[in-house]
């Protein structure tokens, strides 16, 4: 027999009258799935070459045949044919469950998918069986055998499949959770039959076999019955015991729910709390609710800068244990030129401020030495409209918004930049604040007091009327936000006149 009459006869063997429509059908769904679903071309371009190989096995059991090997031909055959209609079952599995059900909002877990596709590829073996001849009464017979050695082989991934269902049955975890389990916390991605798959913050991707969620505690983080995805975290910090926490508690608490730090919830509001004595200080923590879990570590960092600035405000200093010894050596002259710069620094600060431009060397260098340093961290609210506050704040590096509040909203009327100052009304006249200034980045300010202007002024009252002048000048300065602001805001602007009587009667020098 000639070759091509054996390829012919081969060819003959495995090829049946409805093949092409197979392969048409194969095809057409690739073509379709991975236009639609762009992520499964890889695995679509696997399952194509997994289909040709098992027309190429249909050709070989067909030499087998033409070769007298009818045994192995048959067998070979079913075999391939198997394995192509397993190719076929994945395929409508994929395009029932990825693109179809999803038309009309259904979004069944990939378990589901995974397990109707064992049960069509077990079928289907036991229709090609039976068209083989194989007697399927036998298998029956001794199925409890079968059952008895397949559930003692396959436990484990008997295990894992019962507890994808439950998993998906009892609605424990859901896709987009955020659980942690055996010290490991990520997101969930995928449940599949075998193993729930989880991305940490760390961009690692962590493989959990269904039996071990099953037997296992783990928390999902952020849920609870009824409300939105909040985590509550907690920040510590210590604080000399010479501070009382009658004062630290509420200046930390204030400074947090004012600021405007990202992913930080207003409600529940953030707290602080005593935790213990310890080591020669107070130990405090901050809690928190998180609304993104994803950034945990970068919202701590943002809340720990606030509060840090927020202690050294009012006053506070971070403690550190008593174990610790700083051995530092300072002469007179180092600590003296130290100091020098630090009120040269000031007193430069204190001359952009136009209405101290008649003041004499001595006096200002008085009112330099006055000022309290006080840092902001980006977001916090540095004076708010309506507060009433007898203190003038230099912006010494960093910029700041200025912001009405109107009933149409909040609006940023002006930016400052370093030079620049504010709050002087409140300091000269105890006028409440006509805006809010918000720290745009991480600011140092110089605070002036009314302490430090009542003693210069009770001794040269003359000096009140240059400094109305120049105030009175600047209230006009002030951006308009819309027609009827800018109309409110010149409707309310004081007079030269009037800024130098409530001057003389804040101070007490009418």
């Amino acid at each position: 027999m000639s070759a091509m009459e054996t390829i012919a006869k081969a060819w003959h063997f495995s090829w049946q009258p409805e093949s092409a429509l197979v392969i048409a059908m194969v095809l057409g769904l690739c073509a379709f799935i991975a236009r639609l679903v762009p992520d499964t071309r890889v695995r679509l371009w696997g399952m194509l070459g997994f289909f040709a190989l098992t027309f190429i096995g249909q050709m070989v059991a067909g030499v087998c045949s033409v070769l007298g090997y009818a045994l192995a031909a048959n067998v070979l055959y079913e075999v391939f044919i198997i394995a192509g209609g397993l190719i076929i079952i994945r395929l409508w599995a994929m395009l029932i469950f990825r693109i179809l059900l999803p038309i009309i909002k259904l979004r069944p877990p990939h378990i589901l998918e995974d397990v109707l596709v064992i049960i069509g590829a077990i079928a289907w073996c036991l229709v090609r069986l039976r068209y083989a001849g194989a007697d399927l009464t036998g298998i029956v017979a001794t199925s409890a055998v079968l059952t008895g050695v397949i559930g003692f082989a396959m436990q484990d991934t008997l295990g894992n499949i019962v507890g994808g269902l439950g998993i998906q049955l009892d609605n424990s975890i859901k896709l987009g959770d955020w659980i942690q389990i055996d010290g490991v916390a990520g997101r969930v991605i995928d449940i599949h039959w075998r193993s729930t798959s989880i991305e940490t913050r760390n961009w690692e991707t962590v493989v959990i076999p269904n039996s071990l969620l099953m037997k296992s505690r783990f928390m999902v983080l952020g849920r609870r019955s009824g409300e939105p995805v909040l985590w509550r975290r907690w920040v510590m910090f210590n604080i000399d015991l010479g501070t009382p926490p009658a004062r630290a508690i509420p200046a930390i608490e204030s400074a947090i729910r004012e600021a405007e730090i990202d992913n930080v919830a207003k409600s529940p509001p953030p707290s602080c709390v005593l935790l213990d004595f310890e080591h020669g200080y107070g130990r405090y923590g901050l809690r928190y609710w998180l609304t993104d879990l994803a950034v945990d570590d970068p919202t701590d960092s943002a809340v720990r800068t606030h509060i840090y600035t927020a202690l050294q405000r009012n006053g506070m200093r971070i403690a550190v244990g008593e174990h610790n010894v700083r051995l530092t050596q300072v002469d007179e002259q180092y600590q003296a030129s130290v100091q020098a710069r630090e009120l040269a620094r000031r007193i430069n600060a204190l001359k952009r401020v136009d209405f101290l431009n008649g003041f004499r060397e001595d006096e200002m260098r008085a009112l330099a030495e006055s000022l309290v340093y006080t840092p902001f961290a980006r977001g916090d609210v540095i004076t708010r409209q309506g507060n009433v506050a007898h203190w003038l704040y230099i912006l010494a590096s960093g910029e700041a918004d200025v912001a009405i509040d109107t009933p149409t909203g909040r609006h940023v009327v002006s930016q400052l930049e370093s030079g620049h100052y504010f709050g002087e009304m409140g300091l000269m006249t105890g006028e409440p604040r006509t805006a809010s200034v918000i720290a745009r980045s991480d600011i140092e300010c110089y605070r002036l007091d009314k302490q430090a202007f009542q003693g210069i002024l009770e001794s040269r009252p003359e000096i009140a009327e240059e400094i109305a002048r120049s105030m009175s000048a600047r209230r006009t300065e002030l951006t308009e936000v819309s027609t009827q602001v800018a109309a409110a805001s010149q409707a309310s602007q004081p007079t030269h006149q009037q800024i130098l009587d409530r001057m003389r009667r804040f101070f007490g020098l009418a």
